[in-house]
């Protein structure tokens, strides 16, 4: 004898489910809330990491701000790829490169935005270069996220569970 819910479950997968009710679901869970804030620590961690070397980088080594975000960019995502699939979505069991690759991509997703904010805030609002690029990582930050839990570590502790 078949339990009626799971019928219910065969009979609507995934995909059908309302975006609210996935939304609602989602926000109920106490392990998602849990990852966003190691996330964040991580993410944290990467702020602190890409700023260093994009001070560092502008002031103390007269480089251009776009190519310093670019150098500070790249090894904040090596720092963050590293935690994010040891630590927040304890993602060990996942192929590695695959990981990376997926990681890489929605990255600079998230830095192409960054990027933009940061021009926009540089040469059109006039703000100061490092609090620009500090404006421009929180504005990409939720985009990371949701990438990375939905796609890059998904089915190996980073995605919803069902």
């Amino acid at each position: 004898m078949r339990d009626e819910g799971a019928a219910t479950l065969e009979l609507h997968p995934p995909a059908a489910v309302p975006t609210h009710r996935r939304v609602r679901r989602g926000l109920s869970t106490p392990g998602n809330w849990a990852q966003l804030v190691r996330f964040a620590v991580v993410g944290g961690s990467g702020v602190v990491v890409n700023l260093a070397v994009y001070a560092a980088l502008v002031a103390g080594a007269s480089v251009d701000y776009r190519l310093a975000a670019t150098v500070a960019f790249l090894i904040a995502v090596a720092n963050n790829f590293t935690w994010n699939r040891l630590w927040t979505f304890r993602a060990r069991n996942g192929h590695a490169g695959f990981q990376a690759a997926r990681f890489l991509v929605v990255s600079v997703g998230a830095f192409l935005l960054n990027l933009a904010v940061l021009e926009l805030l540089v040469a059109v609002v006039g703000v100061g270069k490092v609090p620009a690029q500090a404006m421009a990582i929180a504005t990409a930050t939720p985009a990371n996220f949701l990438g990375n839990k939905l796609w890059s570590f998904r089915g190996h502790g980073g995605g919803t569970r069902r």
